[in-house]
């Protein structure tokens, strides 16, 4: 079974402790800093909507895309108990992204770029969001660090909740470069419990490369920060942000 779909279901009550607001806050803040005021954007690998929701509520016109169509149905159940300016969500995978029209900032959360497990997919997603953006626009992402992605090997986790039991084990494999998450779910049913596995993977960045290949893409300014620090990373650091400016014309 692929990444997120019997996980798309429990995803939330399993992720409680994601502090929405105050990643919110910190990519605001930085947008504060650079002068920029955008008023739609792009939540990409936008998930169960949570982010997408609370953009709506703060006011953006906001359209998510996700490659996932179980995550995305949990998101349009979200937005559609909003009384207005609901997100549009669209089904397509980062590295083919298409917009409509182009959006002032491209927020990409929570690792989701460490599922393009492939670095030339990365590569062309950059390339897409960069054309996806409008002049003078902005490209917020974050990363799970090689650091932690390598700390994680052998590692054992238990996640639960009234209605879901998940237990993940994790495995680094040095010759591909990513971390395998093995993920057993078990999920009430009535006075049963209902057992899925998935395989999750996630691709070990370096922040340089990244920062190489978003110049190459057009990006005119790249700037790396800690988790959610208005610093530069730490060399142990577990989650790096970048932020990447498409200047004006």
């Amino acid at each position: 079974m692929s990444a997120y779909n019997a996980l798309a279901a429990a995803y939330d009550g399993l992720t409680t402790d994601i502090d929405y607001a105050a990643i919110l806050g910190f990519l605001e803040e930085l947008l504060h800093r650079a002068g920029k005021q955008p008023s739609s954007v792009l939540d990409l690998a936008c998930g169960t909507g949570t982010m997408s929701v609370l953009l709506a509520k703060r006011g953006y016109r906001v359209l998510g895309a996700d490659i996932s169509e179980e995550m995305l149905t949990e998101a349009a159940a979200k937005a559609a108990e909003l009384p207005e300016n609901p997100p549009f969500f669209i089904h397509q995978p980062m590295q083919r992204l298409r917009l409509p029209e182009p959006v002032d900032a491209v927020f990409c959360l929570l690792d989701s770029l460490n599922y393009l497990t492939d670095p030339e997919a990365c590569r062309q997603t950059f390339s897409r969001v960069f054309h996806a953006l409008r002049s003078g626009g902005a490209f917020l992402f974050d990363i799970n660090t090689p650091c932690k992605l390598h700390s994680l090997d052998g590692q054992v986790f238990l996640d639960e909740n009234e209605d879901s039991y998940c237990v993940w084990r994790a495995e680094f494999d040095e010759t591909e470069n990513c971390c395998y998450y093995g993920i057993d779910l078990f999920r009430r049913k009535g006075a049963l419990w209902e057992r899925s596995f998935e395989q999750h993977c996630e691709y070990a960045y370096a922040p340089s490369d990244l920062r190489a290949w978003l110049l190459d893409a057009g990006f005119t300014r790249v700037e790396c920060y800690g988790d959610c620090r208005l610093e530069a990373p730490r060399e142990d650091e577990q989650r790096i942000y970048f932020a990447a400016w498409k200047e004006k014309m």
